[in-house]
């Protein structure tokens, strides 16, 4: 940043409305502006900037929510765009708080970082992510459904809750979508047809989930063919690695991509005492992907299986052996990810 830009500009960004500040090198205001968080604001903004400098780095705030039309805005306009952080927060009246102070520190605290993130691709990768997260948002209103499935058998009057007390699953959807109201109190027809409805909406939801786990299919195959024929990567895997290293040159090396991913120890040394504790910070989805793997793994992969006997051996618990598959795999599909030339 320091050897190609003259200034930089901090954009705090909202649903209706993104503040800059423009600073110096050093750090000092230059100017602030107010835009609209539309197509008129971001041309109004670039103008604005242009006018009062030739060089800039952009830091853009929120890039994957209320920045994300600026920052792809910018992006295809040729400006240089990085991912700003929160600003870091003081104690509670210490500076005062609003946009432009925001911005100004969004800007300010990219000038003293040594490393910069760049904003994830959109194309194919947003379409991933897209349909992962819808997928997700389905897959745990599928099973609040059923967990209130579950509480409704478990009061429900006499000759309901003995049918089907002891059905689980797909056995218990089956039933509830079979019932029928008939003659009786207000109490057993008012639960049957609850029963019913909430079965219908389960059913509905696993519709609804298969159909965005078979258009991933499709488009994780099209863009990342090599990471499926990786043993355990299945199709919702290999969309949240692809998901979170987004394209090539996002992310500086193998080891950055570890710490992205919690699966890198953390230095924990002092003296003579020469210690790691775990990392539990990052992209706990990541961390998430990569633990699936190393679990299917363990179960029918024999090199895995392999070294999971060797390091046994050496003492290593269970637990420990799954942080250092989890770190090995982290490095493997980095440098599988890097070689592809994703649009």
């Amino acid at each position: 940043m320091e050897e190609s830009q003259a200034v930089v500009v901090g954009v705090d960004t909202h649903k209706d409305s993104h503040s800059a500040a423009l600073v110096d090198e050093l750090g000092s205001l230059v100017a602030s502006t107010d835009v609209g968080a539309n197509q008129r604001g971001y041309v109004q903004l670039l103008d604005w900037a242009r006018s009062r400098s030739s060089h800039r780095t952009w830091v853009v705030e929120g890039t994957g929510s209320y920045g994300a039309g600026l920052a792809g805005f910018l992006a295809g306009c040729g400006e240089v765009v990085y991912e700003g952080d929160r600003p870091q927060r003081r104690k509670h009246g210490a500076g005062g708080k609003s946009d432009q102070l925001d911005a100004i520190k969004v800007a300010r605290e990219a000038l003293a970082r040594e490393h910069h993130a760049v904003p994830r691709q959109r194309g194919n990768r947003e379409a991933i992510r897209v349909l992962l997260s819808t997928r997700e948002g389905v897959v745990t209103a599928y099973r609040q459904a059923l967990n209130q499935l579950y509480a409704l058998v478990v009061t429900a009057p006499e000759p309901i809750h003995e049918r089907l007390i002891r059905l689980k699953g797909e056995q218990l959807v089956k039933a509830c979508l079979r019932l029928r109201c008939t003659a009786g109190d207000i109490e057993t027809s008012v639960t049957t047809r609850v029963l019913r409805r909430v079965a219908h909406r389960i059913r509905s939801l696993q519709v609804e989930a298969a159909d965005y786990e078979s258009q991933l299919e499709e488009l994780v195959a099209e863009t990342v063919p090599a990471l499926l024929s990786e043993p355990g990567v299945g199709a919702i895997t290999a969309a949240q690695l692809l998901v979170s290293w987004s394209h090539a040159g996002r992310i500086r090396n193998e080891n950055a991509f570890a710490a992205m991913a919690g699966v890198a120890p953390v230095p924990a040394s002092s003296g003579r005492v020469v210690r790691y504790r775990l990392n539990r910070q990052g992209d706990r989805r990541l961390n998430r992907a990569l633990h699936v793997v190393a679990v299917c793994r363990s179960g029918f992969h024999t090199p895995t299986k392999n070294y999971i006997a060797r390091r046994t051996a050496e003492g290593k618990s269970s637990r420990e052996i799954r942080r250092c598959l989890k770190r090995y795999l982290a490095r493997r599909f980095f440098r599988l990810l890097q070689g592809l030339d994703t649009p």
